[in-house]
């Protein structure tokens, strides 16, 4: 509950910023009539958000096992590819955000017309819908279909929708680039355990070599799936499920959290790991070569002419 409130949490205040500042943009330019227009677009990312979870989660009743495992596993594939470019993406294209939401904004009005508009409320909320999706279903599959992953989401998006107005309000301020510099770190390390989790599918689907397959060793004592070293790269790197209950509260707040399982194989221990290697050095490295001069602020409102305008450029 606790991992899939934060990633609501982030993705969700992350839209919520985005639709603010196209919304006080509009009422700066004093172009009130256009807003229904690109709510109607917010509305369509999200009842396409909506449509692919309901797709995703009952749409595979039908399949076989070995199927839903594959496409599960090639969900949470594309679920972190899609998150891993996203955290790269704000720390290049965070500052000018606003910029390019503006400039979008003004060829919308003057050359698109009512199309325009709602694509730019569609794709300004449906990127972070999607990937959104794809994250919370991959992570809610690992799980079991546990509830509480599920509201823990639910309650991180609507806290998101709340922590959004009160920036716009001026009635909250928050240090906005801290926030989502911490997110995102913790999104790496949810990222790899869901690779992890991917891995586990692929190679329950006999896609990727496995304990479930011919390529496994085997113990000759015991004529089982080797342990260990010696079961290195296709077998069962570790197994602690006598000290750690599978279905227990802490292998749950483990796999949550830092992607830990109690039986995990060696590919994927090698998948997490090069993944927090590779992907975290980059994102520290990125940290140190764009720390900003001055600290980013919320969104405050204009006495002036009552708009939102947010203090930053790089406020989204």
């Amino acid at each position: 509950m606790l991992a899939t409130f934060l990633i609501g949490l982030r993705e969700g205040l992350e839209a919520a910023l985005v639709v603010g500042i196209l919304v006080a943009y509009l009422r700066r330019l004093g172009r009130q009539d256009a807003l229904p227009r690109m709510w109607a677009g917010v509305a369509l990312a999200i009842l396409l958000a909506l449509g692919i979870g309901a797709f995703l989660t009952f749409g595979a009743y039908s399949l076989t096992f070995e199927a839903q495992e594959l496409i599960g596993g090639l969900l949470s594939l594309l679920a972190v590819a899609m998150v891993t470019g996203m955290i790269f993406w704000m720390q290049k294209a965070g500052r000018t955000m606003k910029a390019t939401l503006e400039g979008g904004l003004d060829r919308a009005l003057t050359q698109g017309g009512v199309w325009a508009l709602v694509a730019i409320g569609f794709v300004s909320v449906a990127r972070e819908g999607i990937e959104t999706t794809l994250l919370l279903w991959s992570m809610v599959q690992s799980f079991g279909d546990a509830p509480s992953a599920l509201l823990g989401a639910v309650l991180g998006l609507l806290a998101a929708v709340v922590i959004g107005w009160l920036l716009a309000r001026g009635a909250v301020r928050l240090d906005l680039r801290r926030f989502f510099t911490c997110t995102s770190g913790f999104l790496v390390v949810v990222a790899a355990g869901v690779l992890a989790y991917a891995v586990m599918d692929l190679q329950e689907a006999g896609a990727l070599p496995g304990p479930f397959t011919g390529a496994a060793p085997l113990d000759d004592a015991t004529g089982a799936v080797a342990l260990g070293w010696a079961a290195f790269p296709f077998g069962w790197a570790f197994d602690v499920t006598a000290a750690i209950a599978p279905d227990g509260v802490w292998a749950t707040v483990l796999q949550a959290t830092v992607g830990f399982m109690p039986r995990m194989t060696w590919l994927q221990v090698v998948a997490w790991a090069l993944y927090l290697l590779v992907v975290g050095t980059l994102f520290v490295r990125g940290l140190r070569a764009g720390r900003p001069r001055s600290p980013l602020t919320a969104p405050r409102v204009d006495a002036r002419d009552t708009a939102i305008a947010p203090t930053h450029q790089g406020a989204a």
